[in-house]
């Protein structure tokens, strides 16, 4: 099997376009073409619909496509060990993050491993939990930094503990308190980010036996700070996100304490490339689990 042909493959499924995929790959868009429909002669189906909109996955491509990108991901491991013999000169690496990793933490992370390893290219995503998850069982990232949890079909390993806080605007009653109860996110209104599926602050309340009041689903973090601020609710956060907070509310500790422990996931520490392994190592030497604290 040509692994050009399912880089083509891979390519064109991801951009949903010929054209795309061929500026991607530095091929003409009927080179990408002839790619593909060689690579499905080869396996004996369909791959791809075509349209005049572009192309969109069979159900056979859905299938095969995480098994494809795993196969390019293990050329990719190939290069790299060989790579690695020679002092760890070339590879990429696809990190999927927290958007409060991403901010705060990764930034460091990546300029320190950069300066050392100059030759390997590297890409960041963000998103919510269950993004971050489905790219990595997808194939899509190769590293992802998110908090654990029972569910996790992967390899994962701590990096630090960082607390959750409550979120109240300026005039709320609670704001002389010393900490807020969790069992009032029972009876006032709620923000939560991540269209309302905030894994991390659900589990929280879960584990408290707390069914909050969800008035105000959000996308975002910082649109659900600022409808905070702006009184409309209240809300759970973890600590990190909210360091040089640029909105006016108040933060206060919970009763009783709360706190997420941050890690590093891959699908298999022993199949990951020699990039992988080394970049995570760096992330877990820089980032102790007195960092957050360090930040403050």
């Amino acid at each position: 099997m040509e692994t050009a042909r399912c880089k083509a493959f891979v390519a064109a499924a991801e951009s949903g376009s010929f054209t795309l995929a061929a500026e991607s790959l530095g091929y003409t868009p009927s080179g990408v073409s002839q790619l593909v429909n060689a690579f499905e002669d080869e396996v004996g189906f369909p791959l791809l619909r075509r349209s005049n909109r572009g192309v969109s996955l069979t159900r056979e491509g859905e299938d095969l496509l995480p098994v494809i990108r795993s196969l390019l991901q293990q050329e990719e491991r190939l290069f790299q060990e060989a790579a690695n013999l020679q002092g760890l000169n070339t590879g990429h690496i696809t990190i999927a993050s927290y958007s409060s990793i991403a901010t705060h933490w990764l930034p460091r992370v990546i300029s320190v491993f950069q300066k050392k390893y100059p030759g390997i290219s590297m890409e960041l995503r963000e998103g919510i939990r269950t993004q971050l998850t489905d790219w990595l069982n997808n194939n899509e990232v190769d590293v992802a930094f998110l908090t654990d949890t029972e569910d996790l079909a992967c390899e994962w390993r701590p990096l630090a503990d960082v607390p959750l806080l409550a979120l109240l605007p300026p005039d709320h009653p609670r704001v002389g308190d010393d900490s807020f109860p969790l069992s009032a996110c029972g009876e006032e209104t709620f923000v939560l980010p991540a269209f309302g599926r905030d894994v991390d602050t659900m589990l929280a309340l879960d584990r408290a036996g707390v069914e909050p009041n969800v008035r105000y689903p959000t996308v975002e973090d910082y649109s659900a700070m600022a409808m905070v601020a702006s009184g409309l609710g209240v809300s759970i956060m973890n600590g990190l996100l909210l360091t040089n907070c640029p909105f006016d509310l108040v933060q206060k500790p919970l009763d009783p304490p709360q706190h997420l422990t941050f890690g590093v996931a891959v699908r298999s520490w022993e199949q990951a490339s020699p990039a992988v392994r080394k970049f995570c190592a760096y992330a877990r030497g820089i980032l102790t689990s007195d960092e957050y604290d360090s930040q403050k």
